[in-house]
């Protein structure tokens, strides 16, 4: 599902104009995005949470030529699935 199908599954689930439901869905991607970039957790309930785990620098290599580079420590986000939200999937 894209943004633009998701936009269109929102106004028939809640009978919202489609230029609203665009501008909800804008807000909220921003306050999400903001949120982790924070390095604070966001947690919705019947959904799971994400939250910013670092990775640690560590040594990596080159396939090619099998020379052995260092990979910088780096963000990324993590997604852990509620119990609700897996117990529908697994259904």
């Amino acid at each position: 599902m894209n943004k633009t199908q998701l936009i269109d599954e929102i106004v028939a689930k809640t009978g919202l104009k489609k230029k609203d439901a665009e501008a909800a869905l804008a807000a909220f991607v921003d306050v999400f995005a903001d949120t982790l970039v924070k390095g604070e957790k966001v947690q919705i309930a019947g959904l799971g949470s994400f939250e910013v785990k670092t990775k640690a620098q560590r040594i990596g290599r080159n396939p090619k030529t099998q020379e052995t580079i260092v990979i910088p420590e780096s963000k990324a986000v993590a997604f852990s699935a509620s119990k609700t939200l897996k117990d529908l999937v697994n259904q």
